[in-house]
């Protein structure tokens, strides 16, 4: 791996703790979407008092036997993940890897700045037109020209060895690609696979068959950013196509017990009523025999 370690915990590799398997897994840091929850500005009772905090969406994978990490996105509020990922799974941070150019993935890259954790050469893994956006854009180039960061090119449908258990391949999906591609990760461990798409345009504007994507994976963290259609009242959400969880349930419907089990929706607006426990739209999910994802959980890649 080129560039140095970013190194977090006691200067190296922490060990497993007792009880903790050893084999690497996938935690959650984040189910919300770009703005997290409650966002900004909102006044609406799905932000009130009583709304439960929820991070923007974003993974770790994590390696206890080597004591390396990898984020996959780099969100708003990667300084509370960091802090949970270093409580969880003490060890150094091996790179990041970024799925797109809108605000909720790439731009807690901030945070490894001189004005705060000054690191050296973390490997940031990136599209072609991600890479030219940071390298071309302030301030985001000042973390290349002072090596904090490394960027670390990767290609569609490539895939790329994070370390002697682990590999990701990046694919590209249709969304809004303003300033990036936009793409998905399969994340394979020895044993078990994982397929992380938290934004994409319709699944009919795919070329793939998302029915084919969760048959190949063991668990399906997918984009759940609506529940549905008219959710945001005076909003064309034609504007900001995703697939409803509704649209989805629908589909996913025709699908065998097992294979719906896999199906984990994630990265959700702060309108959506699914992102509230006990909610109507959550025990749709449920009976439907799939499930909203959850802050901390783990699936292991082994």
């Amino acid at each position: 791996m080129k560039g140095l370690w970013l190194v977090l915990v006691c200067g190296c590799a922490a060990a497993a703790p007792a009880g903790e398997p050893a084999g690497p897994y996938v935690m959650v840091l984040g189910i919300a979407q770009d703005g997290g929850a409650p966002q900004a500005g909102c006044r609406k009772a799905c932000c009130g008092r009583r709304a439960e905090a929820r991070l923007v969406s974003c993974l770790a994978i994590v390696d206890p036997a080597s004591g390396e990490r990898w984020l996959v996105d780099a969100t708003p509020d990667l300084r509370a993940q960091l802090s949970r990922l270093d409580a969880a799974a003490p060890g150094k941070t091996a790179g990041v890897l970024l799925t797109h150019a809108h605000i909720g993935h790439y731009t807690g890259l901030m945070q490894f700045g001189r004005e705060v954790m000054g690191t050296k050469g973390v490997p940031v893994y990136a599209m072609p037109r991600m890479r030219e956006f940071l390298s071309k854009n302030g301030p985001w180039d000042q973390l290349v020209r002072l090596g904090n960061i490394s960027i670390v090119a990767i290609e569609d449908s490539t895939p790329i060895r994070l370390n002697a258990r682990i590999r990701v391949t990046p694919f590209r999906v249709p969304h809004r690609d303003e300033y990036s591609e936009t793409v998905g990760f399969w994340i394979e461990g020895p044993r078990r696979t994982i397929v992380y798409i938290p934004d994409i345009d319709k699944w009919e504007r795919w070329s793939r068959q998302i029915e084919d994507v969760i048959a190949s994976a063991d668990v399906a963290y997918l984009d759940g950013t609506f529940y549905a259609n008219g959710e945001i009242p005076g909003r064309d959400m034609s504007e900001i196509p995703h697939p409803f969880i509704a649209e989805s349930l629908e589909r996913f419907s025709k699908l065998d017990p097992e294979m719906r089990a896999r199906v984990r929706y994630i990265h959700l607006n702060h309108t959506n009523p699914a992102l509230r426990r006990g909610s109507d739209a959550r025990r749709e999910i449920e009976r439907a025999g799939m499930r909203v994802a959850e802050e901390l959980e783990r699936e292991s890649l082994d």
